[in-house]
C-alpha cells in the first residue's frame, strides 16, 4: 500500500484538472453515504470527528472505494497546527484492498477549494476580475488558485482579523506572481467585489448583505458548525442561494442557521452542486449569488482517484 505525502498531492494536481474531475464526479454514479460527525470534548479541547465515506457505483469505469478520517480543532492555530486534519484511505472497489493512504489534511483543502470554483464556474460572473478573500488560513491560497483559474481575476484583496497575517500571506502569494494585496477596510474591498470568497473560523457574520454590489458572488467556505456564521442573513436573503449538498441545510453555520430561524425559507435554496453540473442556470449578471460548502465525501474520492491516477503515470 502506497503512502501519498502532501508534496506529492500538490505534484500532480491542478485546478482545472481537479475541477473537471469533480464535475464528472456530480453528474456521475457515485455513492455518498451521511456522513459520521461528532463532536468530541475534553478537558481542554473541543473538536469534531468526521467520518466520511464514499463510492463509486456500477455505472463508473474504475471501481474505488474511500473514506476520510477527519478531525477538526479549532484551537490547534495557537499551538502551531492546522486546526483540520485527516487521513485518506482508497481501496480497490472489486476486492476492498487498501491500496493507498493519502496526506487527508492537504487532499482536502484542494478539493475544497476545488469545489468552490466549481460552483462559481456556473454561478459567478464571467467577467469576474475582483475578488476578497476573507481569512489568511491555509485554505486562502488555494482558493485564490482555484478562483483565478476559472475566472479572469486581476486584483485579489486579502483580509484577515489580523492584518499582520494577511500582510505575510499577501507577501508571499505576490512572490508567486499573484495579484494579491492586504486590506484592513473589508466593507470598502468587498463593495467593490466581483467575488467574495470566506474561510474563517468566525462565529459572527463578518460580510454583511448590504456590502455586496449587483452581480457579485458570495463564496463560503467556513463555518462549519451552529455556532459560526460568516455571512449575515441579509447576505442570504438578497442572493440565489446553492448548497454543496443537502447537508448545508442542517450542518454548518450562514444557511443552517438562516433557515433554523426563519430569516429565509428553504424554498429560497436553488439547488446543489449536482444540479449545477447537470442544469447550469442562466446567469443574471445583475444577480447576487452565493454558494455555501460543508464538504462532500465524493469530492474526496473524485480528488484520490485524480491523484492515484496522475501518480501511477509518474
Amino acid at each position: 500500500m502506497r503512502v501519498v505525502t502532501s508534496a506529492e498531492i500538490d505534484r500532480v494536481l491542478s485546478f482545472p484538472v481537479l475541477i473537471d474531475a469533480l464535475a464528472e464526479a456530480f453528474r456521475g454514479d457515485m455513492v455518498t453515504p451521511v456522513r459520521h460527525h461528532h463532536e468530541i470534548e475534553r478537558p481542554g479541547a473541543q473538536g469534531t470527528l468526521l467520518l466520511m465515506p464514499s463510492w463509486t457505483g456500477p455505472a463508473m469505469q474504475e471501481g474505488f472505494i474511500g473514506v476520510k478520517i477527519v478531525s477538526v480543532f479549532p484551537e490547534n492555530g495557537a499551538k502551531g497546527l492546522p486546526s483540520v486534519m485527516g487521513s485518506y484511505l482508497l481501496m480497490d472497489g472489486a476486492t476492498g484492498e487498501p491500496v493507498s493512504v493519502l496526506d487527508g489534511t492537504r487532499l482536502t483543502v484542494w478539493r475544497t477549494a476545488a469545489a468552490s470554483a466549481l460552483a462559481a464556474r456556473h454561478l459567478a460572473r464571467d467577467d469576474a476580475s475582483r475578488m476578497v478573500m476573507v481569512g489568511a488560513g491555509s485554505l486562502a491560497p488555494f482558493l485564490i488558485r482555484a478562483h483565478m483559474s476559472q475566472r479572469p481575476i486581476r486584483e485579489v484583496a486579502l483580509w484577515n482579523h489580523n492584518l499582520e497575517k494577511a500582510e505575510i500571506l499577501a507577501a508571499e502569494l505576490r512572490a508567486e506572481g499573484l495579484p494579491v494585496a492586504a486590506v484592513a477596510d473589508l466593507e470598502s474591498a468587498v463593495s467593490e467585489a466581483d467575488l467574495v470568497s470566506c474561510a474563517t473560523l468566525s462565529t459572527t457574520p463578518i460580510v454583511r448583505g448590504a456590502w455586496l454590489k449587483a452581480g457579485a458572488h458570495l463564496d463560503l467556505v467556513g463555518a462549519f458548525n451552529l455556532k459560526m456564521r460568516e455571512a449575515d442573513d441579509e447576505a442570504l436573503r438578497r442572493a440565489q442561494v446553492y448548497v454543496d449538498t443537502p447537508a448545508a441545510k442542517s450542518e454548518g453555520g450562514d444557511v443552517a442557521v438562516a433557515l433554523s430561524r426563519g430569516a429565509i425559507s428553504e424554498s429560497h435554496i436553488r439547488g446543489t452542486l449536482t444540479d449545477l453540473c447537470h442544469n447550469p442556470p442562466r446567469r443574471d449578471p445583475a444577480a447576487i449569488t452565493a454558494f455555501k460548502s460543508v464538504g462532500a465525501a465524493l469530492e474526496d474520492l473524485a480528488a484520490a482517484m485524480l491523484v492515484w491516477r496522475s501518480l501511477a503515470k509518474v
